[in-house]
């Protein structure tokens, strides 16, 4: 059993002002049937002794002193196991999985956690543990304090996918402790949490890696637009959110890329990187455990760097503070990713080579690849209008291992490519990837592709779905029901 607090379904859970402007500290008493075990996101627990006055072994007792928005409020309970993967962190699991998950996230967490403190200030949640969910779980990781939530997906076996613990840790100084106030500010949470997690990843893996997975993020961005419309009006950083409206119908890219590439620009603006950081390090510390608008923001931007007020540069043309925040479509400025051409000209090339648009020799091993290398490349082949049934099956017999991949990012790719091209002889692996997770970042595209697909991949959609709706998350699965609709 768990909890998914964000946006607003905590109010389901306890009675709350259930919005990202207000913030309390919380304890909480849980009593379990015996053999199962509580987690909470909070700091302190204990077992019994301090739970319950009767002394029920089964009573645990849960504080988080430092106060929160009520969406980062969460439980879970189940059979679940500890495991030690850092001076201040564990991960969680049930037992079937606990080995695997310790050896995923072993050694890596407090090096990601160190340099955040590095460049953003002090860690204020006194623990970070990760708690590996359920297949259901619909999304890569929620960043409850003390205790993220991420899906299993992230268990490749080689580290890989570890980067998405990077991001959540980086919600520890961006969206835990400096908040967006409402939902239509999402991107404040999640555009700098972007920023800041590819500052760490720059910090440990370079400036090439860095700039290869923000190709890959923006490759998603492009994506989203191209099948939403860049007018679509949740292009927009700042969205308008009707009443009545579930905020979770508004998650998308842009808040994602969009907002990173808007904290980019800033960046630029400013000129010097340690400059930059040093006001981001100043932002949290003003604002921490507060809850802000853009607003707030940019006008601590313009006091901490007078010049720059000085210089106009919010109306600068073509890069209007107001346009980045109220106008649709793609963003006015992508920062420069040009240090990752040595590990994205390999995986363009190869690309072109395999869909027969150069005979040009290319180096065809991707052996030594690092894994956003075979992204980059599955991106590009998914840019093709169309490749021929004979080219992907060579594609199979060449690079068996893609199709084989226990790495999520690879098998969305590769699903996307399959249903595209309508290559059926691989309809299998989609059915097997579909039912082995239910993700909404890769369930959704998946079906999308289903339905503007061929009447085979229509009637993969609907059995698949039939197959998996009671093992989906109740969001996911209405989602799903709702792009089934256009199926005759």
């Amino acid at each position: 059993m768990y909890t998914q607090g964000q946006a607003a379904c905590n109010r389901s859970f306890f009675p709350c002002q259930d919005t990202p402007a207000v913030k309390a500290p919380y304890t909480a008493n849980v009593k379990v049937p015996s053999g199962f075990t509580p987690v909470m996101s909070a700091s302190e627990s204990s077992n019994g002794q301090i739970a319950n006055l009767s002394g029920d072994k089964d009573t645990y007792y849960f504080s988080l002193k430092q106060p929160v928005q009520v969406y980062l409020v969460a439980l879970a309970v189940g059979d679940l196991k500890s495991a030690d993967i850092g001076p201040r962190s564990k991960v969680w699991a049930e037992p079937s999985v606990l080995e695997s998950a310790k050896n995923e996230f072993n050694g890596v967490v407090e090096e990601f956690i160190t340099t955040g403190e590095r460049l953003f200030g002090p860690y204020v949640w006194d623990k970070y543990d990760i708690l590996i969910m359920p297949p259901s779980f619909p999304f890569g990781g929620m960043e409850n304090p003390c205790l993220t939530f991420v899906t299993p997906c992230l268990l490749v076996g080689d580290k890989s996918l570890t980067d998405v613990v990077i991001h959540e840790i980086s919600h520890s100084w961006f969206g835990n402790l400096v908040t967006n106030a409402n939902w239509s500010e999402f991107w404040l949470n999640e555009g700098f949490t972007m920023f800041a997690q590819r500052r760490i990843m720059e910090e440990i893996f370079g400036k090439a890696y860095t700039s290869l997975e923000t190709q890959c993020g923006l490759a998603l961005l492009r994506q989203h637009m191209d099948d939403t419309g860049e007018d679509h009006p949740l292009n927009r950083l700042c969205v308008v959110i009707e009443a009545g409206v579930d905020p979770d119908d508004t998650y998308n890219e842009t808040p994602y890329e969009k907002g990173f590439s808007f904290v980019c620009y800033l960046q630029h603006l400013v000129g010097d990187v340690q400059k930059f950081d040093d006001f981001l390090k100043n932002y949290v510390n003003k604002f921490k455990f507060k809850s802000v608008v853009a607003e707030d923001m940019l006008e601590y931007f313009h006091e901490y760097f007078p010049h720059l007020k000085e210089q106009d540069v919010a109306n600068k043309p073509g890069f209007e503070f107001d346009q980045w925040l109220h106008k649709s479509g793609w963003p006015p400025y992508v920062p420069d990713l040009s240090p990752g051409k040595q590990l994205t000209d390999p995986a363009e090339q190869l690309a072109a080579a395999i869909a027969g648009e150069t005979n040009a020799e290319v180096d065809r091993k991707i052996e030594n690849w690092k894994t956003y290398q075979i992204f980059h490349f599955l991106d590009k082949l998914l840019e093709r209008d169309s490749l021929s049934q004979s080219v992907l099956k060579n594609l199979v017999d060449t690079y068996p291992t893609i199709p084989q991949s226990h790495n999520a990012e690879i098998l969305l790719r590769w699903s996307q490519i399959v249903i595209k091209n309508d290559f059926q002889e691989q309809f299998s692996t989609v059915k097997k990837f579909l039912k082995s997770q239910g993700k909404q970042k890769y369930t959704l595209p998946i079906y999308k592709a289903l339905v503007k697909g061929s009447e085979a991949a229509h009637q993969l959609a609907k059995s698949v779905f039939e197959e998996t709706k009671e093992t989906l998350h109740i969001n996911v699965r209405n989602y799903v029901t709702k792009i089934l609709v256009s199926i005759k």
